[in-house]
């Protein structure tokens, strides 16, 4: 019987496996944010060992992993400065822009901000998880944002007539994704398998303006005016499965916004949500002691011209007795991206009877890429 529950438990990770990855063949999407201080700690891991309300992000799957009541609100961002973009603006604005003897330092400092971007990932909202038997559920009401600024076309500086200008224009782009989700998942063969779905409205706020350079007090300055955003409406699709073939053991998979949710930008432009999957592993080499890792399968676009976003992570998280302490480490790399370097995070949890309270974060220390995140919860 138990050889049949375990074949059976196979053919339907299997299957849910093929499924997410023939949806998602070929096609990149906005980068996998990093949600919840539990996950950016261990470095991104969270598509197998996420069993709390943020489940409903990370794989809906794990909802029905443990028989738990949990309401969490969290704040999580990560900024990646890609070619010292701010030191550069504060460079070009010690220049002193009278003397024309500095148009080559000028146009120097102009070429690093053209080859440079900067890109951002926010995520914040309300997330509640239930369950009844062997089946759960779980809502959302979050936002998650995406955005970049780069150089369209290079930026030039001209001495004549003095002072020294600069021209040209930066852009920026962001979407965020205003979403209310519901979640469901199933566990069954005796908590060997769970599979879970998540439904999405999303209300689009899409962004795609410039950036204006002039002159002020004898300093280059750059004048972002957002304007407007484009708003719409649209679905999205999560699927995933987790597989625990022994007690010590989990693999886990999702995609995400498998229908390819589409926004109107302005200048009638579109943005896609198209399919992300990413996978995971979780290892218990005992109870107290968690070792996972995670990596995006798909190679996701950004929204950063050029800029792909594949992210591996792993991370382990160590509790004290009664999860009154919760100590995690971890470290990222984005394989898709050339000058990506490894990222080491690092975070904590606090347990105080049902109330839980989590911190974490991480930085490079040489390209300017910083995570940071916390959340409040209870957890019955």
């Amino acid at each position: 019987m138990q050889i049949r529950a375990h074949t059976s438990a196979r053919v339907t990770v299997g299957f849910a496996l093929g499924s997410i990855l023939l949806a998602a063949s070929n096609v990149s999407a906005v980068e996998f944010a990093i949600v919840g201080p539990r996950a950016v700690g261990m470095g991104g891991a969270g598509v197998a060992v996420t069993t709390d309300a943020l489940a409903t992000y990370w794989n809906p799957a794990g909802l029905a992993m443990q028989q738990s009541v949990d309401i969490r609100v969290q704040a999580s961002a990560q900024l990646i400065d890609r070619g010292d973009v701010k030191d550069t603006l504060d460079d070009i604005n010690s220049i002193d822009l009278t003397n024309p003897a500095n148009l080559a330092r000028l146009q120097g400092l102009l070429n690093t901000l053209n080859s440079g971007t900067v890109s951002g990932v926010g995520a914040a909202g309300l997330y509640w998880k239930g369950y009844f038997g062997d089946q759960a559920f779980g809502f959302n009401i979050s936002d998650v944002a995406t955005g970049g600024e780069f150089a369209p076309t290079p930026l030039t500086a001209s001495c004549a007539p003095l002072p020294c200008t600069v021209n040209g224009q930066l852009t920026v782009r962001g979407l965020e994704a205003r979403q209310a989700a519901f979640s469901y998942a199933y566990a069954f063969a005796d908590h060997t398998v769970s599979i879970g779905a998540t439904a999405k409205i999303i209300q689009g706020a899409a962004y795609n303006a410039s950036v204006s350079v002039f002159q002020s007090n004898g300093d280059i300055r750059f004048r972002e005016d957002l304007g407007k955003p484009e708003i719409s409406t649209a679905i999205g699709i999560d699927v995933g499965a987790i597989y625990r073939p022994s007690s010590w053991l989990r693999f886990g998979v999702v995609g995400k916004d498998l229908n390819q949710p589409t926004f109107d930008a302005p200048g009638g432009q579109e943005f896609k949500l198209t399919p992300q999957v990413r996978g995971g592993v979780a290892i218990n080499p005992y109870e107290s002691l968690t070792i996972a890792f995670d990596g995006d399968i798909t190679s996701n676009m950004t929204l950063v011209p050029g800029i792909k976003s594949q992210v591996l992570s792993l991370g382990a998280e160590q509790t004290l007795p009664w999860e009154l302490l919760s100590l995690r480490v971890g470290a990222l790399k984005n394989v898709a991206d050339a000058k990506s370097i490894i990222t080491p995070t690092a975070g904590f949890g606090l347990r105080f009877f049902a109330l839980r309270m989590d911190f974490g974060g991480g930085y490079d220390f040489q390209m300017g890429q910083a995570l940071a995140s916390l959340s409040v919860s209870m957890t019955f």
